[in-house]
């Protein structure tokens, strides 16, 4: 069991603690919020989802009382068993705030307890609904179209796809069809951050025609930001302080790079972990309209009451009610029947509620908002670490899920039983690759990321990315024409297929819907360059081997090769081809383990001389595994020379042109670094 399994399981178990511990009436003397309770020694075990549920159809009142015990006797638990730093919770109700509280620490060094108040987290990309709410402004006021071709707005272009260009509502519901960008995402230094260069210089490729494939997008958020700035008259970061910060009465936030100085010392510590406990510097986000709010928890709420409320905060308004309740319409979804985008927000239906919510992340920072519309209830929190293997993801989903068995309890109904389950999950069986992804670039990086669906032998499936709180793959039953749900749980998941019965790609509610999985063919699968990939460079290993070992033998026994002078010179170049092909292959893969321990270097945009000398090498590669091929077809041509000799050549002649198919395919010769 990995790293990460062990937590989730650990988690699993303390999420049933806490829940069971919330049980019990709350203290009249609360512990302060700042404190965590001691964690009892648990042992490391599997424990199903539904351990963090209560009994189905048992739904507590939802009061500050309730959310008190409920949460302190969870979140201090997971926290300290994460290694997370410390993190903050709000949660509000009928346009109140219900319940804010802070856990862990805002500086570990000086034990700064949380201030659910005065402490400012960064909200990551659900400073995104401050965007699409300043575009909703907009629109409202007659300044913007939905549906126009966004180069009308802009002092550049957007260049078309298939002669068709990208609105506004597309980049709402991330449909533009832009590969993703990340050089850049996360500047260094604040001179770095400008928001009109980034987007000049960013411009992604549209890999997909606009309106159908949903492919998460930064750089269509800032695109957005731009156009808000451009047709407002007013700097971004100043637009969304005048007109809906300030309105809100959220004087702890702001967009501002580096922050203010009245809100500087405000500003949480971010790290690592907290075993870590080396505090990272401020984040700087470009664009920032996709990423740089700074904000406290009761701040949010004050977002949260404004949305839920049809964008009236007390008095004041920031949007009319016909304009948010266009904003929080459906209006894409990947698949029928599963959540999909409304404007902005994404859907998080779930427990027969009604949920549009968005998350964030920057490196250290990891947040989630969520509306449940109909309850009039939201509920925001964030982290300020990432803890031990990324354990504050399985933390905040594992928060919301909990949240909501406990107080919109929903028993899923039985699933229906499907005759042709085993045929279908032969037919969907293979491999996919994230629709957000970039093509320019990083192929190769996105080849390692795929994800296999594998047909078991009783009709269900099992998704090799969808695993349980214990690591281990979700099964999934066939409750309709490739239609599915999970076994024992609420999720759903869903293949599309084209005119022709052949399977596109499949979508599914498990996960936030920011993107899908397309089906990659055999030869481009992982399943089957893998394997070829990886007996390639064994070939070529074992004839360094061979060669090397060869050479020893003939010195020591003084019997050197009897072969011409050209022949002399291809074996000496095929032997440089050899090594150049190892370079390449073991350069990408280094490459790839460096940049996925430290995504700071991609984002930074510090990779882009690393790519450059790759793609050099790739040439090499190249011209190596044709010297390669050139000495075997000259080796066929020579007398004399034995069968295994013969055999050894081809076998690597076939290893070359294996590797040099895959250095075109990949892109590890592209010279492009747009990524």
């Amino acid at each position: 069991m990995n790293r990460y399994a062990k937590f989730a399981a650990a988690l699993a178990i303390t999420c049933a603690v806490g829940i069971a511990m919330a049980q019990v009436p709350s203290s009249p003397n609360p512990a302060p919020a700042s404190s965590i309770l001691p964690v009892p020694a648990v042992p490391v075990a599997a424990v199903p989802a539904a351990a963090l549920a209560p009994p189905v159809g048992v739904a507590h009142a939802l009061t500050a009382d309730d959310l008190a015990t409920f949460l302190d006797g969870m979140v201090p638990y997971m926290i300290q068993r994460g290694d997370v730093a410390g993190g903050v919770i709000s949660v509000v109700k009928d346009g109140q705030l219900l319940f804010a509280r802070g856990y862990g620490y805002a500086d570990l060094a000086r034990r700064t307890p949380v201030s659910p108040e005065t402490t400012l987290f960064r909200p990551g990309s659900t400073s995104k609904l401050f965007t699409w709410t300043a575009v909703m402004q907009q629109v409202e006021q007659g300044k913007l179209d939905l549906d126009h071709d966004v180069n009308e707005y802009l002092d550049f272009t957007i260049p078309a796809r298939d002669g068709k260009p990208v609105t506004l509502r597309q980049l709402m519901t991330h449909t533009a069809g832009f590969e993703d960008t990340a050089r850049g995402l996360l500047p260094t230094k604040p001179e770095d951050v400008d928001l009109e260069r980034y987007l000049k210089t960013h411009i992604p490729a549209r890999i997909y025609p606009p309106g159908e494939i949903v492919a998460y997008s930064n750089y269509g958020c800032g695109l957005a930001g731009y156009i808000v700035q451009r047709v407002s008259g007013e700097r971004f970061e100043d637009y969304i302080r005048q007109h809906i910060l300030d309105p809100l009465d959220m004087h702890h936030s702001s967009f501002a790079m580096p922050l203010p100085p009245q809100l500087a010392p405000l500003m949480a510590k971010g790290y690592k972990s907290a075993s870590d406990g080396e505090p990272q510097p401020f984040e700087l986000v470009d664009p920032a309209p996709a990423g740089a709010l700074s904000s406290s928890a009761t701040d949010m709420a004050n977002f949260m009451i404004a949305q839920l409320q049809g964008g009236r905060f007390g008095d004041t308004r920031i949007l009319k009610q016909a304009t948010a309740e266009l904003m929080h319409s459906p209006q894409y979804t990947a698949a029928p029947g599963l959540n999909g985008f409304d404007l902005g927000f994404y859907q998080e239906d779930r427990n027969g509620q009604r949920i549009i919510g968005h998350g964030g992340d920057t490196m250290v920072f990891h947040s989630d908002l969520h509306l449940l519309l109909d309850a009039n209830v939201g509920i925001f929190m964030s982290f300020n670490s990432a803890g031990d293997a990324g354990s504050v993801h399985v933390i905040r989903k594992a928060i919301f899920q909990a949240f909501l068995d406990r107080y919109f309890p929903k028993e899923a109904p039985a699933p229906a039983t499907v005759a042709t389950a085993k045929a279908d999950a032969a037919r969907v069986a293979g491999w996919y690759q994230a629709s957000r992804r970039n093509d320019s670039a990083l192929r190769m990086l996105y080849l390692f990321g795929q994800v296999n669906v594998a047909a078991k032998p009783d009709g269900t499936l099992a998704v090799s990315m969808l695993t349980d709180y214990a690591g281990k793959p979700l099964q999934w039953h066939e409750t309709g024409p490739l239609h599915y749900r999970e076994v024992n749980g609420k999720s759903q998941l869903a293949f599309v297929a084209d005119a022709n019965g052949g399977i596109r790609y499949w979508a599914t509610d498990a996960e936030v819907p920011v993107f899908l999985f397309q089906r990659v063919s055999a030869a481009r699968s992982l399943g089957t360059v893998g394997p070829l990939l990886g007996a390639s460079v064994a070939i070529l290993l074992a004839t360094l081997l061979s060669w090397f070992v060869g050479g020893w033998v003939r010195r020591h026994y003084r019997r050197p090769l009897q072969l011409t002078a050209l022949q002399l010179r291809t074996r000496l170049l095929s032997h440089l081809g050899v090594l150049a092909l190892l370079v390449v292959v073991l350069g990408w893969l280094t490459f790839i383990a460096v940049t996925s321990a430290d995504e700071s270097k991609l984002l930074d945009g510090s990779g882009t001389g690393w790519l450059y000398l790759l793609y050099v090498l790739g040439v090499f590669g190249l011209l190596g595994a044709l010297a390669v091929l050139v000495h075997a077809v000259r080796a066929w041509m020579a007398p004399r020379r034995g069968r295994w000799v013969l055999a050894g050549e081809t076998l690597l002649a076939l290893a070359a042109i294996y590797l040099a198919w895959f250095i075109v395919a990949f892109g590890l010769v592209s010279f492009n670094v747009r990524f």
